[in-house]
C-alpha cells in the first residue's frame, strides 16, 4: 500500500535558494535586518525593558513612514494632484493604524514592572522624538521651543527646521481648496507658516460649504479622509495617556516633564480643528 505524503514533510525547495552568498544575503543588504537587530540594548535585568525598547523603536519607524506619506500628500496638494494626495493619505492611515497597534506590548505594564527599568531612561523622554515632532509640525502644530530642543544635533535640527519653516500638510490642503474656488480667507493663506494653526471661522465656513453640498463630492471625501487621519493621531495620543496612567499614575514624567498632565493636555489638542467644528453646524 502506498503511503500518503505527510503534510509535515518539508516542501520541495529549489536548491539554488540554499546556495551560500559570499557576504550578507541580498535580503539583509536591502532590509538591513542585522543592523536593526543590534539596536536593542537593555540597561537593566527587568524582562519588560526589551519590550519597551522594541516598541519604542518600532514606533519611530512608523513615525518615519507617516512623515514620508504626509510629505508626499503635501507635495501632491501643492501640485493640485488630488488623486496622488488621496493615495498618500490612505497609505498614511494604514501606517497610523499599525502605529496605534504597537502599544499592545506595553498596554498592561504594572507600576512595579515599569519601575523595574524606568531608571534606565536617565534624561530621555518621548517628547524628545524628532520624528514625532516632524509629524506634529506637518499637522500644523508648530512650536519653536520643540525645534530649539534639538539644536545640539546639527543634522537633526536642520531637518526639523526645514519642516518647521515649510507649509504644513494642512496649509497645503487649504491652498488646494482655495485654488478650487473655495473662499479660504487670505489671512489664513498668507499667515506665517511657523505659527501654529488655530481654528479659524472662515475655514470652518469653507468646510461647511463642502459638507452641506453633494454628499459624493470628492472634496467631502477628502474631508472625511483627513478626519480619519486626525482621529487616528488622537487615538495614538489617547492610548499613550492610558499606557502611562496604568504604568505610573500621576508621577512626574521623564526628564522633568509633568508626565500624565502634560500628555493629557497634548491629547486634547484637536487635529484639523475646523473639520471637527463643522460637524455641529451641518
Amino acid at each position: 500500500m502506498t503511503s500518503r505524503t505527510s503534510v509535515l514533510e518539508e516542501p520541495t525547495t529549489d536548491d539554488t535558494l540554499l546556495q551560500p552568498f559570499p557576504g550578507a544575503t541580498p535580503y539583509d543588504a536591502y532590509v538591513r535586518a542585522s543592523v536593526l537587530n543590534t539596536l536593542q540594548r537593555p540597561l537593566t535585568e527587568a524582562p519588560q525593558e526589551m519590550a519597551f525598547i522594541v516598541t519604542t523603536q518600532v514606533m519611530e519607524l512608523w513615525f518615519t513612514l507617516v512623515v514620508h506619506e504626509w510629505r508626499e500628500a503635501a507635495t501632491a496638494f501643492a501640485k493640485d494632484d488630488l488623486p496622488a494626495a488621496v493615495d498618500a493619505l490612505r497609505r498614511s492611515k494604514r501606517a497610523l493604524t499599525a502605529l496605534n497597534a504597537a502599544w499592545a506590548p506595553l498596554a498592561s505594564l504594572t507600576p512595579a514592572q515599569f519601575n523595574g527599568f524606568r531608571s534606565a531612561f536617565g534624561r530621555a523622554s518621548g517628547f524628545q522624538s524628532a520624528m514625532y515632532r516632524h509629524m506634529e509640525f506637518l499637522l500644523g502644530d508648530k512650536n519653536a521651543a520643540m525645534l530649539a530642543l534639538h539644536e545640539g544635533d546639527r543634522a537633526v535640527h536642520q531637518a526639523l527646521s526645514a519642516t518647521y519653516h515649510a507649509p504644513s500638510l494642512y496649509d497645503e490642503v487649504l491652498g488646494f481648496l482655495h485654488r478650487r474656488g473655495l473662499p479660504v480667507p487670505e489671512h489664513v493663506r498668507t499667515r506665517e507658516v511657523t505659527a501654529p494653526h488655530r481654528c479659524d471661522p472662515g475655514v470652518v465656513e469653507v468646510w461647511h460649504r463642502i459638507y452641506s453640498g453633494p454628499q459624493h463630492d470628492p472634496l467631502l471625501a477628502l474631508g472625511e479622509l483627513l478626519t480619519d487621519v486626525a482621529a487616528l493621531v488622537t487615538r495614538w495620543r489617547s492610548d499613550h495617556v492610558l499606557v502611562v496612567r496604568r504604568a505610573m499614575g500621576d508621577k512626574s514624567g521623564s526628564a522633568g516633564s509633568t508626565g500624565l498632565a502634560w500628555l493629557e493636555k497634548r491629547a486634547a489638542r484637536p487635529v484639523f480643528p475646523e473639520l471637527w467644528q463643522v460637524r455641529g453646524g451641518v
